[in-house]
């Protein structure tokens, strides 16, 4: 029978709580719309009951649940009693939600010591623990901005930011057509497929390899403002010198890794392909690029990230009246930080999913290397 476990973050949430009741109220004299009794109750109740019963001897999904709950519940209470009351939050709300912090932070702790058997049950914890921990980051944030009477040209609300978004979809949309659709996409496949190319011709070539592969350093150096205004003299103002940029971010670091890449494999690999009177288009067809995947994915991956952050800075240069770039300078000059910050996430959102299919393409092709096997 399982035996009865303290946890330091449930001790000190249940702390908080008794803290928090100590200096009632929960908001500063003055607040336009103070939450009744019952509500406060309601939460410090949920807190609590959370905290004790991660103590029992229950089965651990069990307590993640309970945990789950109880957090959640009392942060999402306390976060609607900040309607009219924003700026007037008092070290009672704020104990609150640190208690509410702390016992989500045992439930993740408590996710992360299970072990599932079905594929389908590691997969949803592997998403599980991330967005647990990425929710709390917007709980927190949400708390402290409105909570905290935060100026809104300073940091807007994530509840300003989502409202933003729902309410600029064409406008948004519009941008991600211009920005990620034609200047990202395009510059990251041509940027990409000429790298390895290139690098292809350099292994067989000595004379390029020695040569490019220190420019390839030197240009990958070069900083994002000095190259964009130069390709926007050179292409224009539309999405062609944008995609130059990307190119150019993307093409030397897809050159350094290939190259990198088809070295790795070893001498006795090669000689056992020299065994099978294996030529050297054969080898490096057969050997060497399979070895070469995890440095060329490697690339991949770093070039999603690169090409996403090269397109958008190139857009500060010069643009149509379109596009993430141009919507983030041009807002900020008008102080719609909340525009802004939608911009910002849906680039963030856009990154992310652009990232993670490389990754799962990765896993994909890769499945025999130890990095994956082992994850």
């Amino acid at each position: 029978m399982k035996r009865v476990t303290i946890s330091w973050q449930a001790l000190i949430a249940l702390l908080c709580v008794v803290g928090a009741m100590v200096m009632l109220p929960l908001f500063s004299a003055g607040a336009p719309q103070p939450p009744s009794a019952s509500t406060v109750a309601l939460i410090a109740l949920l807190a609590i009951a959370a905290a004790l019963l991660s103590f029992t001897p229950l089965s651990a999904p069990l307590i993640a649940t309970v945990l789950f709950a109880g957090a959640h519940g009392a942060a999402w209470l306390l976060l609607g009693t900040l309607a009219g009351n924003e700026g007037f939050a008092g070290p009672a709300f704020f104990l609150l939600l640190a208690a509410c912090w702390l016992i989500a932070w045992r439930c993740v702790t408590q996710l992360s010591d299970l072990q599932p058997t079905r594929p389908t049950g590691q997969w949803l914890l592997r998403l599980l623990i991330p967005a647990i921990f990425g929710a709390w980051i917007l709980v927190i944030w949400e708390a402290l901005t409105r909570g905290g009477g935060i100026p809104f040209v300073i940091l807007p609300p994530p509840s300003a930011i989502w409202a933003r978004i729902a309410g600029s979809l064409p406008t948004l949309g519009e941008d991600v057509r211009q920005t990620i659709f034609k200047a990202v996409l395009v510059g990251y496949i041509v940027g990409c497929i000429s790298g390895f190319v290139v690098a292809i011709l350099a292994d067989r070539v000595d004379f390029l390899r020695r040569g490019l592969l220190p420019i390839g350093n030197m240009v990958s150096a070069l900083p994002i403002i000095g190259v964009a205004p130069i390709m926007v003299m050179w292409f224009g103002f539309d999405w062609q010198s944008k995609a130059a940029v990307v190119i150019i971010m993307t093409f030397f670091p897809m050159l350094v890794n290939t190259v990198a890449g088809l070295a790795a494999s070893g001498n006795m690999e090669r000689d056992l392909m020299r065994t099978y009177a294996s030529n050297d288009w054969q080898t490096l067809v057969k050997l060497r690029l399979p070895a070469a995947m995890p440095f060329i994915f490697n690339a991949l991956k770093i070039n999603s990230t690169l090409a996403m952050i090269g397109a958008i800075v190139a857009e500060f240069f010069g643009t149509p009246i379109v596009g993430m770039g141009f919507r983030i300078s041009t807002e900020m000059g008008r102080m719609n930080v909340d525009m802004v910050w939608a911009e910002i996430a849906v680039a963030a959102l856009a990154g992310s999913v652009f990232y993670g299919v490389v990754a799962l393409a990765e896993r994909a092709v890769t499945f025999w290397h130890p990095s994956i096997r082992g994850g």
